[in-house]
């Protein structure tokens, strides 16, 4: 059980593996005014970033849960580089179906709703975990203006226009859900950049030091493809962002 190692070489030097900069997530915690003690649960919690400075910088405790062996073992160094391995832990695992064994003050899963087959699934998800009062939060997509056909919808990497929805649309399907949207925080394009234009570097400085691995001519088709891709269409067209919801 693991991510494709095609992923694990794109996003190499990330330690966010979604289009937020360290600014934003810190503004994120500030905004949520985390007490010291706070339980968080992380489904998806690729390289640890999230819980490790929140440990750091909130005093909160959790558990982070992530499929990627790599992104497990790059989540647990970062915990001991930041001084809070006695705070937070991770497991390697699925984190589709995965509740906690107790109730947690904040249940996050930051930009992989596929684990619950959609933003419904994943909200019913993480409310398994959740105490009453507490707080989800989610990332998700967003289409930044209407899409025109479905060559750009597949140039973001939608299947369909009908994937994602408009930011008030976004909003609406959370209240529709049972839930309030009580704060959030956007990427911008700055943002997505460093998450896009980051992982062109990484993918080029792996294929001069693997020219001949299995994956070669792979990455060299996507190194010379995703540049003009997400210039073209994702710039645009494609928003993110992280939404706090508590249930009604």
């Amino acid at each position: 059980m693991d991510l494709p190692r095609i992923f694990t070489i794109r996003e190499s030097s990330h330690r966010l593996h979604n289009p937020f900069t360290p600014g934003k997530l810190a503004a994120l915690g500030e905004a949520l005014h985390l007490a010291p003690g706070t339980r968080v649960l992380d489904l998806a919690s690729g390289s640890g970033e999230l819980l490790c400075t929140w440990a750091r910088d909130h005093r909160v405790t959790g558990t982070g849960v992530d499929i990627s062996t790599v992104f497990t073992e790059q989540a647990r160094a970062r915990a001991a580089e930041l001084g809070v391995a006695e705070q937070v832990a991770f497991v390697h695992g699925d984190a589709a179906g995965y509740v906690a064994d107790e109730p947690v003050d904040l249940a996050a899963c930051v930009g992989a709703t596929w684990i619950g087959n959609g933003v419904a699934g994943t909200v019913e998800l993480l409310s398994r975990s959740l105490r009453p009062g507490g707080v989800l939060l989610i990332g998700e997509p967003y289409w930044r203006r209407d899409v025109p056909d479905q060559k750009t919808a597949e140039g973001c990497l939608a299947t369909a226009k009908d994937d994602f929805l408009l930011l008030p649309e976004l909003i609406e399907r959370f209240g529709g859900l049972g839930y309030d949207v009580v704060e959030m925080v956007l990427a911008d394009q700055d943002s997505w950049d460093r998450y896009q234009a980051a992982q062109w570097l990484n993918l080029r400085r792996w294929l001069d030091a693997h020219p001949d691995d299995e994956l070669a001519a792979d990455v060299r088709v996507e190194l010379s493809t995703e540049p003009v891709r997400y210039a073209r269409y994702q710039r645009d067209y494609l928003g993110w962002g992280v939404f706090a919801l508590m249930g009604r």
